[in-house]
C-alpha cells in the first residue's frame, strides 16, 4: 500500500545485517560476561587472618558450643594451617 520504488537497496541490506550481527555480538557477550563474572565471584574466599579464627573459636568455646578436647583439636588445626604456635 505505502510501496514507493524498487524496494530496499543493497546499503539497507547491508545496514540491516551489520545491525543484527552487532545485536547478537553483544546478546552473546551479555551472557559470556555475566556466566564468567558469576563464576569469578564462587571462587573468591577470603582468607580470615588466624587471630580471627582463634578468637572465634574461643568464644564458641565459651558458649559452650563446643568441648575443652574439641577446642585443642581445633586449635592445633588452626596452628598447623598458619605455621605459627603462640
Amino acid at each position: 500500500m505505502w510501496y514507493w520504488g524498487n524496494g530496499v537497496q543493497w546499503w539497507g541490506w547491508l545496514l540491516g545485517l551489520l545491525g543484527m550481527l552487532v545485536f547478537w555480538a553483544l546478546v552473546i557477550w551479555a551472557i559470556w560476561f555475566l556466566v564468567t563474572s558469576s563464576s569469578r565471584r564462587q571462587h573468591f574466599t577470603p582468607t580470615q587472618p588466624p587471630s580471627d579464627a582463634r578468637r572465634i573459636l574461643d568464644e564458641r568455646l565459651a558458649r559452650g558450643e563446643i568441648d575443652p578436647d574439641e577446642y585443642q583439636h581445633l586449635r592445633d588445626l588452626i596452628d598447623s594451617h598458619t605455621g605459627s604456635k603462640p
